[in-house]
């Protein structure tokens, strides 16, 4: 390509103040520094994932991001899980751009947020979601649909990106699940988004931190003996909340059926004690809260397989979140490198369906 790619404007481009409506989601031990200020650099915006990270970890994080970028990036922070509000606090304080929150109310977030004229982007998967979050402060949402990698909603993009666009047609909206190339930015414009976020196509490049043997299993796009569309297992019984990941016998083993009672009573227990949480605290959330306990276990529980994997490669005992969009995924290039190719394909694209529907001669 001779020539960088035109910038796109949208809402969420206006917004952010990126070039392109292009979203790196947090993924976690992949979404790192180095891969969110390639994104940012190149005219996407970066999310860090702040998961595996404590306070000063997170801290030290965005301080190596704003060393390789002046561009827009944000961090991510799921508010339900152990650690998320601290390091919001810490995104806060650090002043950082955009905020991310998932699974949990971020009215305080928006609030001190809004304060220093940042931007709260909140992850939903259904229209009670987006109302809850909207009435939060959020000025944008991320709508993962069932195609996506992880946590992906019951709803396929295709149906929620209308759904919710034509219930807040004035909220600017980033399309999640099912996204890796340019006829995906083009159609979800189409149904009414203003960008995409490809977690699954960022993994699988160059800058990405994820085990290089797992980037060759997911860009290897044979029919036979690659992974494609179908190679992929949505379940509710892995980390307590229904998610996607790659098919395998591990995965297989795991989604089989639900954690007996005894064994989420001793991983609530286990997880306490990594947060140094007194146990006399845990006994009265397993009695009043226990599906809330019951993920957190669960989620604890998952973290050792989901980095046998990602940070590993071994996909034989971890587990690797994983989207459909896998079988859009051939190759392994740079991030510029895949910026600039989604962004022509998706101008091209367009131009073609503006000339299918326009009048004239059949």
């Amino acid at each position: 390509m001779s020539s960088a790619a035109p910038a796109i404007r949208t809402r969420i481009t206006s917004l952010f103040g990126c070039k392109y409506p292009i979203v790196l989601p947090g993924m976690s031990w992949i979404s790192d520094p180095t891969l969110v200020a390639a994104v940012s650099n190149a005219g996407g915006v970066g999310i860090l994932a702040t998961g595996p990270l404590n306070e000063n970890e997170t801290r030290d994080a965005i301080n190596v991001i704003r060393s390789r970028t002046n561009k827009p990036f944000g961090i991510g922070a799921t508010l339900l899980m152990p650690g998320a509000t601290e390091n919001a606090k810490v995104a806060i304080e650090e002043q950082v751009p955009i905020l991310n929150i998932s699974l949990g109310k971020g009215d305080w977030i928006a609030e001190r947020v809004h304060d220093y004229g940042g931007k709260v982007l909140s992850t939903v998967t259904n229209a009670r979601h987006a109302q809850s979050a909207l009435e939060s402060g959020a000025d944008a949402l991320m709508l993962t649909g069932h195609e996506a990698a992880a946590h992906g909603g019951d709803v396929t993009s295709l149906v929620l990106i209308p759904c919710i666009s034509k219930r807040f047609p004035e909220v600017p909206l980033v399309a999640a699940g099912g996204f890796a190339d340019g006829r995906g930015l083009a159609a979800a414009i189409s149904l009414g988004a203003d960008a995409v976020a490809m977690g699954s196509r960022f993994a699988i490049t160059q800058e990405s931190g994820l085990a290089q043997r797992v980037k060759e299993i997911v860009s290897n796009s044979d029919i036979d003996g690659g992974s494609t569309e179908s190679d992929t297992l949505y379940g509710k019984h892995f980390d307590g909340i229904p998610a996607r990941v790659l098919k395998s016998d591990e995965s297989l083993r795991l989604n089989s059926k639900r954690a007996s009672l005894p064994l989420v009573i001793s991983r609530a227990f286990a997880a306490a004690r990594k947060m140094n949480i007194p146990l006399y605290k845990v006994i009265p959330g397993l009695l009043t809260q226990f599906d809330k306990m019951y993920i957190i276990a669960q989620f604890g529980a998952a973290t050792e397989s989901l980095m046998k994997a990602t940070v590993d490669g071994n996909v034989e005992e971890g587990v690797q979140f994983i989207g459909q969009s896998q079988g859009l995924i051939g190759d392994i290039p740079t991030v510029e490198e895949l910026i600039q190719r989604i962004v022509f394909d998706a101008v091209e694209c367009s131009k073609l369906s503006y000339d299918t529907f326009s009048p004239g001669e059949q």
